[in-house]
């Protein structure tokens, strides 16, 4: 499992930013260049590694 604060960190370094939204228990980022949006839960300690795998798919940086 991964913490979602490492996950926002890797999808932020790759040029992902996060979209001004209200409040709530998710955080939903867009990209300069890459179609689509990634949702992140945020916050949470433990994300399940499947969850984890989709996310960094939809952000482009999956192998």
């Amino acid at each position: 499992m991964t913490s979602s604060k490492a996950v926002i960190k890797l999808i932020k370094a790759d040029g992902w930013y996060e979209v001004k939204s209200n409040s709530g228990s998710h955080r939903q980022f867009r990209h300069p260049t890459k179609k689509g949006k990634v949702t992140v839960p945020h916050p949470r300690k433990d994300i399940p590694l499947p969850t984890v795998k989709s996310i960094m798919r939809q952000a482009g940086l999956s192998d």
